[in-house]
């Protein structure tokens, strides 16, 4: 039987969880996990319900009843097919471990999406992901021609029907234009455990602070840099021995993790957005 995913987020009330509900009983559909949270501060109200259909389910008749449900509500939701899988299009510049931890674990069944194509500023990358049988852009940045450049991601994106970006250490400043175009569909690894040490060389200053944590964080892309919504973060304990190499030897590690939870759970719905913040499922 097919499984479906719906998510839905509205001003928090009662009868919310009952509609819900009542609607795939009335339907006989099983539900297989239900998450919830009321959030105090914004008074909103956030859901994810896994659940099973029928042979005879309609994809078309269930979102016409849920879309009934909607002006009541006020819902704000989405249904969808867990055999559709997410079709990912990866941006990488140099470093490429990110990009090979996803690749791994796409092909070992670790990680449930489609990585449809890989675009780079820089060549380096493209025998690592041609062995993965992956097609490969490479599409050089220069000041003059970041627009362009931009545009024929964008184009990329529609061509290869990609459902998300994510920046495996794609090492350029998006345009708001770009950023405005992929609302809640771009995801970047940020080499640093923000709101701290935003920008270049994090792991050289982190150690000049003399820190004793450092982590990796994976947020959703806005127009404000490295201001977006967060989705996962990871931290490791350091200390006085540890180089600034040692750092962004850890910090790698970190980054692998925290942006294939990211990924994942993106893939599986399980991140809402709550303005600028995020409701994750896990």
């Amino acid at each position: 039987m097919s499984e479906y995913v719906l998510t839905l987020s509205c001003p928090d009330r009662p009868g919310i969880v009952a509609a819900v509900s009542g609607l795939l009983a009335e339907r006989g559909l099983n539900i297989l996990e239900s998450q919830q949270f009321g959030d105090r501060d914004t008074g909103r109200f956030f859901m994810r319900v896994q659940f099973a259909g029928l042979p005879d389910t309609r994809p078309g008749e269930l979102r016409a009843a849920f879309a009934s449900l909607a002006p009541d509500l006020g819902l704000e939701w989405s249904l969808t097919d867990t055999a559709e899988r997410q079709r990912v299009l990866i941006l990488v510049s140099r470093g490429g471990h990110c990009l090979n931890d996803l690749l791994y674990r796409q092909r070992s069944g670790l990680l449930d999406i489609d990585v449809v194509a890989v675009v780079s500023n820089h060549p380096d990358l493209r025998p690592l992901t041609q062995s993965y049988g992956i097609d490969y852009h490479h599409l050089p940045v220069t000041p003059e021609g970041r627009a362009a450049q931009e545009a024929e991601v964008l184009t990329l994106v529609d061509h290869y029907r990609a459902d998300v970006v994510v920046l495996a250490r794609y090492m350029q400043i998006l345009s708001d234009d770009f950023c405005a175009k992929l609302p809640g569909r771009l995801i970047n690894i940020h080499h640093s455990f923000l709101p701290g040490f935003k920008g270049a060389r994090p792991y050289h200053r982190a150690h000049a602070r003399g820190v004793k944590l450092i982590g990796a964080t994976a947020h959703y892309v806005t127009a404000d840099l490295d201001e977006g919504p967060i989705i996962e973060q990871e931290v490791a304990r350091v200390d006085h021995t540890h180089s600034p190499e040692d750092l962004m030897a850890v910090g790698r590690d970190m980054e692998c993790l925290a942006l294939a939870r990211a990924v994942r759970w993106h893939a599986e719905h399980r991140v809402l957005l709550n303005g600028d913040r995020t409701v994750v499922f896990r």
